[in-house]
C-alpha cells in the first residue's frame, strides 16, 4: 500500500500560523523598495497551505482569486471549511502536489510556499519547479521560505540524532508528541555527559533549551519529517533557474536596511561583489543565516528612479501598534539596534491615530520635522517588518471584502469560545490577518452580541471558561473563585478597550 504522507508528519496536525510575507499586498511595497517593477494580482495559488488560515485570509480579504493545495485531509478540511463560511470561493484541495500540479489551473500572478520546501523529497522539488515554470506568469511572483546553510549546519548533526532517536527508540504506537519528547529528554542526557560535539559547538545547549520551549505540533513538523534539507541560497537559485526565475528581494523587509543587519566593514566586503547569487550565499555566512524568505520573479524590470519614487508615495500605510508600546529598538543577527528617536517618534506620534495614509502624505507631515524622503521611506520599511505597521487597500477593495471578512472573523470567534488555536483575525483593510488573541475574541463577540462595557465583557468570557471547566492561569496557577477570573477578565477587558480595540476598528475587524 503506497504511504500517502511521503514520509511527512500527518498524525499531529500543523499550527494554525498565519505569514504575512504570503499575502500580496506586501509585494508592491517589497519590489518598490528594490527599484523593481511588480505585477498586478489577479490569480494566486499557496502550494502546502497547512491549516488555510493564510489561504483563506488573503481571499477572504482581497480580489484576487485564491488556489491551493495541502496533502493532509484533515487540514484541507478545516480550510475548505473556512472557505466555505467566508463565500470566498477560494478553491482549496487535499492532493499531493503531484496530482495538483497536474490539474486545469488558470496561470498564476503569484504563488507562495512557506514552510515547505526544506521539509519534501528532490521529487515534489522538481515538480513544484515544473508547476512554476508552468503556471507563473511572464512577471509573476514566487514566495519560498526554507532552512538555510550555513546557519543550519551545527544543529543538522543533531537533528538527525533526534529523528533516529524518535524512529529506533520511540516506542511503537507512543505517538509523535510522545517520541518528540523521549528525543528531546535524550539530546538533554547527551548534553549531560559531556559529548566532545557539543563542546566544539557549546550553542548547541541553548538552541536545545528553547527547542523545549516550543508547541509540539510545530516541533514535529520542523524536525521529525523523514525528509529535511537545508540549502544554501545558490543551491536554491539553481533549483529555480529551470523555471526561469530571478532573485527579487528578501521577503523579510528588513533585511534590506543594512546597516541593522551588517557592520561597515561587512558593507564594504560584500560591496565588492557583483553578482546577485554569490553575494546573497556570502551575506548568508555573515550573518550566519537560518531561514530564508525570498521573493523571486519570472523576468525582473528595473524601473527608473521617478516611477518608483512616484509609486512608492501613492502607498497607503497605517499604524497597528499602540503608538506607546512601540520600542525604539530593533534586534537582528547581527544584534540589536536603537532606532532614531528624531524620525521615529514624529512618525509613530502621526501614525497614533490609526489612520490610512499615503507615504505621500506622511512626507509632507515629517519634512516639517526635518526628516528627509529616503529616512522616512526606510523608517516604513522597518516598522512594517516589525508588524507595528501594515499596508492597506484602496477603499474600494475594502468595501468589497468585507462581507467576506466578517463572516469568516465571525465563525473564527465563534471557535475561540473553545479553543484558542487560532489567534488572528482578518481585515478587509489590509487583505490579511491581525494577531487577536482568544480572550479578545471573546470580548469582541461580546460586543457583538450588545455587550457594551468591559465589565461585561469579562463576565460573558468567564462563563464561556466556566461551563468548560477552565479558568484563568496567573503565575502558572489557575485563580480559584469568580470574584478573582472575573477581576482579571475585567482587567485584561479594560486593557483591550484602551489598546486594541482601536486599531480593530481601525482594520474594520471590530464592527
Amino acid at each position: 500500500m503506497t504511504d500517502w504522507t511521503a514520509g511527512y508528519v500527518a498524525d499531529i496536525g500543523y499550527t494554525y500560523g498565519y505569514y504575512s510575507e504570503l499575502n500580496p499586498a506586501r509585494v508592491k511595497l517589497a519590489f518598490l523598495n528594490a527599484g523593481l517593477a511588480f505585477p498586478e494580482m489577479g490569480t494566486a495559488c499557496e502550494l502546502g497551505f497547512g491549516q488555510g488560515v493564510s489561504a483563506n485570509f488573503h481571499a477572504a480579504g482581497s480580489l484576487v482569486n485564491w488556489y491551493g493545495t495541502d496533502f493532509n485531509p484533515s487540514q484541507a478540511g478545516f480550510a475548505q471549511e473556512l472557505a466555505r463560511v467566508s463565500g470566498s470561493k477560494a478553491q482549496l484541495f487535499d492532493e499531493s502536489f503531484a496530482d495538483f500540479c497536474h490539474r486545469d489551473l488558470p496561470e498564476f500572478d503569484y504563488i507562495g510556499l512557506h514552510g515547505i520546501w526544506s521539509w519534501i523529497s528532490d521529487e515534489n522539488r522538481s515538480i513544484i519547479v515544473d508547476f512554476v515554470r508552468r503556471k507563473l506568469r511572464v512577471g509573476g511572483v514566487l514566495y519560498i521560505s526554507y532552512n538555510t546553510l550555513p546557519g543550519w549546519g551545527a544543529f543538522a548533526p543533531m537533528r538527525h540524532l533526534m529523528t533516529q532517536h524518535a524512529q529506533v527508540v520511540g516506542a511503537d504506537g507512543a505517538g509523535i508528541i510522545s517520541r518528540i519528547n523521549g528525543a528531546i529528554e535524550f539530546t538533554d542526557r547527551l548534553l549531560g555527559v559531556n559529548a566532545a560535539y557539543t563542546r566544539v559547538n557549546p550553542q548547541i545547549k541553548d538552541r536545545i533549551d528553547k527547542l523545549k520551549t516550543h508547541n509540539r505540533q510545530y516541533l514535529a513538523h520542523e524536525y521529525f519529517n523523514a525528509d529535511w534539507e537545508p540549502m544554501h541560497f545558490s543551491d536554491m537559485s539553481q533549483w529555480l533557474s529551470g523555471a526561469k526565475l530571478n532573485f527579487a528581494c528578501s521577503a523579510n523587509l528588513l533585511d534590506s536596511v543594512e546597516a541593522v543587519n551588517l557592520t561597515a566593514e561587512q558593507m564594504g566586503f560584500l560591496n565588492e561583489i557583483s553578482d546577485v547569487t554569490f553575494r546573497e550565499t556570502t551575506r548568508d555566512f555573515l550573518v550566519n543565516q537560518q531561514f530564508r524568505k525570498d521573493y523571486w520573479v519570472k523576468g525582473a524590470r528595473k524601473i527608473d528612479p521617478i516611477r518608483q519614487m512616484d509609486a512608492l508615495r501613492t502607498i497607503r500605510v497605517l499604524l497597528t501598534s499602540p503608538a506607546d508600546s512601540i520600542a525604539l529598538k530593533v534586534t537582528t543577527l547581527a544584534g540589536e539596534a536603537s532606532l532614531q528617536e528624531m524620525i521615529y517618534k514624529p512618525l509613530i506620534g502621526l501614525l497614533g491615530d490609526h489612520k490610512s495614509r499615503t507615504i505621500a502624505e506622511l512626507e509632507i507631515e515629517m519634512a516639517d520635522r526635518g526628516v528627509s524622503r529616503g529616512q522616512l521611506i526606510q523608517a516604513v520599511v522597518v516598522l512594517l517588518s516589525l508588524d507595528h505597521l501594515s499596508v492597506t487597500q484602496e477603499e474600494v477593495e475594502t468595501q468589497q471584502r468585507r462581507p467576506f471578512t466578517r463572516s469568516l472573523n465571525t465563525y473564527l470567534m465563534e471557535l475561540a469560545r473553545s479553543s484558542g488555536d487560532v489567534s488572528f483575525l482578518v481585515s478587509p483593510v489590509t487583505g490579511g490577518g491581525h494577531r487577536v488573541w482568544r480572550f479578545n475574541q471573546i470580548f469582541l463577540m461580546a460586543r457583538q452580541l450588545g455587550k457594551s462595557t468591559p465589565q461585561e465583557w469579562a463576565k460573558f468570557a468567564w462563563e464561556l471558561l466556566k461551563s468548560q471547566g477552565q479558568a484563568i492561569l496567573k503565575d502558572g496557577k489557575p485563580l480559584p473563585n469568580d470574584q478573582e477570573n472575573i477581576a482579571e477578565l475585567t482587567k485584561q477587558a479594560l486593557e483591550f478597550e484602551q489598546k486594541q480595540l482601536p486599531i480593530l476598528k481601525a482594520l474594520e475587524i471590530a464592527i
